[in-house]
């Protein structure tokens, strides 16, 4: 299970001082040659160690993908559908988590079934990179690199609005595509108007690039230790310990988890962009508070009910998918300023897979530490706390481009 953790730390360490210069869609390019080449071995693993190794690869792609994947969508989408699309990239992890389960439940009693399961998203990697190959470069990053590079501003406009109809299909005005790339661009100059230096560690630690990493590495950081990563990767003892004993029981009810996530975030892509990013954080963080204090009551006093801690299993997965799932990242995306954005999300992702990290490990011992009960009691309590957190300190984003965000929140 940590195997692709540690790969992922690795890969948003990586990327970090990189990602200005590989760009948004190389970036991809590259995550996707991590994830066919670690799936592969996984899959064909001769041994202990093989395995290991392919699963650190496998972790590699996956700190590259959640960095660039976000950041490209963000920068290249119309901003009245920017939720709904980096949104649709949790349903999309979401339904990889499915595939996943369904594999697992249909090899469960095979020996080395759990090689089809690994395997199984090879071809999808190979997709993933046979797409982005065909896409051209984040507008928002070409301006960027001029600024950076102290290039002919007007060579990099040119293909900055290429770039932007081809995103739109080859519809839409050209008017409309150079004053967006203008407006992008007067946003970096007075950002670059003091330092003309690429944006180093430090500058995303101050100014409005801290502010922006307090909200969005906060988000991040709940979404992990209220216990996101437990439930998910121990949903089927959960379930055990629900009284469906049997592997193979609690296997197949996984699947009927991950479909429930399927809907959920369903749910929350189609309305992200009409009801807005806080009022669905502050719907889930609060269903994520009840179902974990449920779980804990479960385990206190109510064991002789093992439908109740099916429901609050399904509560928690529901309420996560409408809030801290698709948003969390849909946040990160947009909030910080375009000079050190890619630094920013870097960092974002580090905090992720760190937390992440850190949840996983100490699942096992808390829980036999504390008893079951008292670490969902804690994990409820965390989630009582994102909750303060959420409705003071993140911001409305909903039909903003990333320009007026930065002006609105940042300065």
């Amino acid at each position: 299970v940590s195997g692709s953790l540690y790969g992922a730390l690795l890969g948003s360490l990586i990327v970090y001082p990189i990602a200005d210069f590989l760009g948004r869609n190389r970036e991809l390019i590259i995550a996707s040659v991590f994830y066919l080449i670690g799936a592969l071995l996984t899959a064909y693993a001769p041994g202990l160690g093989v395995l290991l190794i392919a699963r650190l690869i496998y972790g590699l792609g996956i700190g590259m993908a959640m960095h660039g994947a976000p950041l490209y969508i963000a920068e290249t989408c119309p901003s009245q559908i920017r939720g709904t699309l980096i949104s649709l990239k949790e349903l999309f992890i979401v339904l990889g988590i499915l595939l996943g389960y369904f594999v697992s439940s249909i090899e469960i009693n095979v020996l080395g079934g759990w090689r089809y399961m690994y395997g199984f998203s090879a071809p999808i990697a190979l997709l993933m990179g046979l797409g982005m190959w065909s896409l051209p470069a984040s507008p928002r990053w070409l301006l960027l690199r001029a600024i950076q590079l102290k290039a002919p501003l007007q060579d990099y406009k040119e293909k900055a609005i290429v770039a932007l109809r081809k995103l739109r299909g080859g519809y839409g005005d050209d008017n409309a595509a150079e004053k967006q790339v203008e407006g992008t661009l007067l946003s970096l100059k007075s950002a670059y108007s003091d330092q003309v230096s690429e944006g180093s560690f430090l500058d995303v630690l101050r100014g409005p690039s801290l502010k922006a990493f307090v909200i969005g590495g906060g988000l991040v950081l709940f979404q992990q230790i209220t216990g996101q990563p437990s439930v998910l990767y121990y949903a089927a003892p959960i379930l055990q310990t629900a009284g469906f004993s049997a592997a193979a029981d609690a296997t197949k009810l996984s699947v009927v988890v991950g479909v429930f996530k399927l809907i959920m975030t369903g749910i929350a892509v189609l309305k992200v962009d009409d009801l807005g990013r806080r009022p669905l954080l502050i719907i889930g963080v609060s269903g994520l508070a009840f179902s974990l204090l449920l779980l804990s009551a479960y385990y206190k006093f109510l064991g002789a009910f093992p439908f109740v801690a099916v429901a609050a299993l399904l509560l928690y997965v529901g309420s996560y998918q409408i809030s801290f799932g698709p948003i969390s990242w849909l946040m990160v995306s947009e909030i910080f300023p375009l000079r050190t954005r890619g630094k920013g999300i870097s960092l974002a992702v580090l905090t992720n897979f760190a937390s992440n990290a850190v949840v996983t490990f100490s699942f096992s011992p808390l829980k036999e530490l504390l008893g079951a009960e008292n670490l969902f009691l804690l994990f409820g309590g965390i989630s009582l706390l994102s909750l303060v957190f959420v409705v003071l300190f993140v911001p409305e984003t909903k039909g903003l481009s990333l320009e007026e965000i930065e002006s609105k929140f940042l300065r």
